[in-house]
């Protein structure tokens, strides 16, 4: 696989189910504070060990679209713990999240 020096900074999941999502994706060891810039809704946002910026937000009149997420977290600190290697977990959402876990 080629690589790129692009790098992602910012990933939106829009959802029907904030709180629920955002429940899942801390339970993996995300930790989201809640946010509102302006008058835009409030919305969940944590920022990862890269510096990659992670938002939940309620879904408005967007459409959205099927999205696979790989994240790398410490089993030891999810909830409930994960075994150290590969786990594909199911968000609130039916999104297939691909977890590896050290």
């Amino acid at each position: 696989m080629a690589t790129s020096s692009a790098r992602i900074t910012l990933l939106v999941l829009y959802t029907e189910r904030v709180e629920e999502c955002r429940d899942f994706y801390s339970a993996l060891g995300l930790r989201f504070e809640l946010e509102r810039h302006g008058r835009g809704p409030r919305h969940h946002a944590a920022v990862l060990d890269d510096g990659t910026v992670f938002e939940i937000y309620p879904v408005r009149d967007r459409p959205t679209g099927a999205v696979r997420l790989g994240v790398s977290v410490d089993g030891a600190s999810a909830r409930p713990p994960l075994a150290p290697g590969r786990h594909v977990l199911t968000d609130p959402d039916g999104r297939k999240v691909d977890v590896q876990a050290t």
